[in-house]
């Protein structure tokens, strides 16, 4: 909706929220002024003119009825309103899919008119096809991307989870991130006592990391470091994961896992991507019992972001469980 039919649409339920306080007034105001006429000369013009119980009681059911309307009109509004942004967020969201999208395969559309159009050295077509898949491979997760957030607003998502050793699986679901990004090993590091058991869903948690990380480096203006910390502490595991990027304001830490939001900074203007990431990583935590938050204090650079999972504290259970629909609740 565009911004001018957002000002009419507040403009309008302004204008009838104050039609209906006048009315109200004038109501007030017309029986306050008769119930005082009523009552000085009333008894003596007529008997008809005394007040009783059912004129107040009819006073105070208008009154009601009324305030039910000015609240259902509040609620019509503000679900109005919701919606109003819920389309600006899919409009938005629709853009950043097209170009996503169009990208790879604009690349793979030239690749292969030049394949096509002149004779390419046997070493220059390696490159092309290495290219081309890479982009496909990019073309793929998108796609995934979507229907899997289909499936996690339909409850429909399936979960694999296995009883896995945290210090043996973190390290490599980090390595992956890393390699993936072409990040070295110095850019970061993997500590802490990770020596518990957790049921999870391997490939979920991979793409947990790989968001995390690539947020570390869309938002990084400079060279990047991540810190990932394992820490198992009872019947809980903690896995803090900092990065020196900009950071996210507290006013939008929880717009932050909220589908489609993009934060926006003035030192890093052209960052890409769907919107979904981070709202993918919280649905994935929550589904494995988890929660995630985001644990920065005021002025401190970088982000870092907590999960916090369940900790199986006997090591007899079966390691193949049975997939489960969003999450593990029954387990």
């Amino acid at each position: 909706m565009k911004k001018g039919d957002r000002i009419t649409t507040i403009l309008l339920y302004a204008g009838a929220q104050a039609a209906w306080l006048c009315l109200l007034a004038l109501w007030i105001y017309w029986f306050v002024r008769n119930y005082l006429i009523f009552i000085e000369v009333g008894e003596r013009l007529s008997p008809q003119f005394v007040i009783n119980t059912r004129n107040i009681l009819a006073l105070i059911i208008g009154i009601i009825l009324l305030a039910a309307i000015m609240t259902s009109m509040t609620m019509l509004f503000n679900r109005l309103n919701k919606q109003m942004r819920l389309t600006r967020l899919y409009d938005n969201f629709i853009a950043n899919v097209t170009h996503e999208l169009k990208s790879p395969l604009a690349s793979i559309q030239m690749y292969l008119e030049t394949l096509e159009s002149r004779e390419v050295p046997q070493e220059k077509q390696k490159e092309f096809i290495g290219i081309m898949i890479k982009d496909t491979r990019r073309l793929e997760t998108q796609i995934d991307t979507i229907l899997e957030l289909s499936g996690l607003e339909d409850r429909k998502k399936i979960f694999f989870p296995r009883l896995q050793r945290v210090d043996e699986l973190i390290p490599n679901l980090c390595y992956e991130a890393a390699e993936a990004l072409k990040l070295p090993d110095t850019a970061y590091s993997v500590t802490g006592n990770g020596a518990c058991h957790c049921l999870l869903d391997e490939k979920a948690l991979r793409v947990v990391f790989m968001n995390l990380f690539d947020n570390a480096v869309k938002y990084s203006s400079g060279q990047v470091r991540i810190d990932v910390t394992m820490q198992c502490a009872g019947k809980r595991l903690y896995l803090d994961v900092k990065d020196n990027g900009i950071g996210i304001p507290k006013r939008s830490r929880k717009e932050a896992f909220k589908k489609f939001r993009r934060l926006y900074h003035p030192g890093i203007p052209n960052v890409k991507g769907t919107g979904l990431g981070l709202y993918r990583v919280r649905e994935i935590i929550r589904s494995h019992r988890g929660k995630i938050q985001v644990l920065n204090k005021d002025g401190e650079k970088g982000t870092t972001f907590r999960i916090e999972l369940p900790v199986e504290t006997t090591h007899t259970t079966d390691k193949k469980k049975k997939p489960t629909k969003k999450g593990l609740e029954n387990e």
